[in-house]
């Protein structure tokens, strides 16, 4: 297609290099039949996707997490300001010097309301455990997650290569091919 005697036998080259890597991998994994292929590409792929889902789970309620610490802190600092204001009887006097400090409580309660829908706020101590728990569970996710994409990809590359050598090409893609 223009490219010149070089490229066509660079491209011949590449392309048998494709197809010796994937028929090595077929023997490797014992994969001798195009079902298996198939059914190992579709298991790796769910797989795959199964593990992509765990792993914004467990991003999510990390984030969750960091805002419930984040609402605690913002609870805690301006609290003994409100009890005060409180035991003075919700004091008019008392509001106007502190209604900053007030108004800040304030905005936390709806934050708790809002991130835990009317639940009972966790302690410190028990967020600050379930952060360790997320965050050692996404590094174990994310260890078994790169090692399933590199072998989706490996199996998906020999599957397209062998749907290639065996003339099996996608509808689509014999619609690009035509034109």
């Amino acid at each position: 297609m223009g490219k010149g005697p070089g490229y066509e036998r660079w491209a011949k080259v590449f392309n048998l290099k494709q197809m010796a890597a994937a028929l090595a991998f077929l023997q490797e994994n014992n994969l001798m039949e195009y079902e298996q292929l198939e059914k190992k590409a579709a298991e790796t792929t769910e797989h795959f996707h199964t593990l992509s889902g765990q792993i914004k789970s467990t991003e999510a309620a990390l984030q969750t997490n960091r805002e419930l610490k984040a609402a605690t802190v913002q609870y805690a600092r301006p609290r003994p300001v409100f009890q005060a204001y409180k035991a003075r009887k919700y004091s008019r006097r008392f509001l106007a010097e502190h209604e900053a400090d007030i108004e800040l409580y304030r905005a936390a309660c709806a934050d708790f309301k809002r991130i835990l829908d009317g639940a009972k706020p966790p302690k410190m101590v028990e967020l600050k455990e379930e952060s360790r728990e997320l965050v050692e569970k996404k590094k174990k996710l994310y260890a078994e997650y790169r090692k399933v994409k590199e072998e989706m990809r490996e199996v998906t590359a020999a599957k397209a290569n062998i749907d290639y050598l065996l003339g099996y090409v996608e509808p689509g893609r014999k619609k690009e091919q035509e034109r």
